[in-house]
């Protein structure tokens, strides 16, 4: 496949998992980095209400369009079936509590979405709560 090609099925692609989430190219970034085995695909999702990112899932594949594909994958079959945490937070030294929602198979890994990418000790958490199914 040529590099023209490559890059028009990976933005068919990305375009296909924002149009299944429901969310713009502004509030998702799709971040891409060599590993030892493959290519790591980190999904991170932008809250425009306070400019707060998080990690949505990561895959790992072959190269960016198989891990690309398995994203797609786990947005169409399985993000629905984890269970829903929500997490009330502020940033340390600001006095403006937020709310957010991940998916996760359980606290710890909610917790790791919430902290991608900054320093734990940048946020204090005053709780985190198991959704009800719906």
């Amino acid at each position: 496949m040529t590099v023209d090609r490559q890059n028009l099925e990976i933005a068919k692609i990305q375009k296909e998992i924002e149009r299944y989430l429901s969310l713009g190219s502004t509030q998702m970034i799709f971040d891409y980095r060599e590993t030892g085995q493959g290519v790591r695909l980190d999904v991170i999702t932008v809250n425009p209400r306070h400019n707060q990112s998080f990690l949505f899932h990561y895959t790992i594949g072959y190269d960016r369009i198989d891990a690309l594909k398995q994203m797609y994958t786990y947005v169409k079959e399985h993000n629905e079936k984890q269970n829903s945490y929500t997490i009330q937070w502020c940033v340390k030294g600001d006095n403006d509590l937020h709310t957010s929602y991940f998916r996760a198979k359980d606290i710890p890994e909610a917790l790791d979405k919430l902290n991608f990418g900054r320093d734990p000790n940048s946020l204090t958490i005053f709780s985190v709560v198991l959704n009800p199914l719906s």
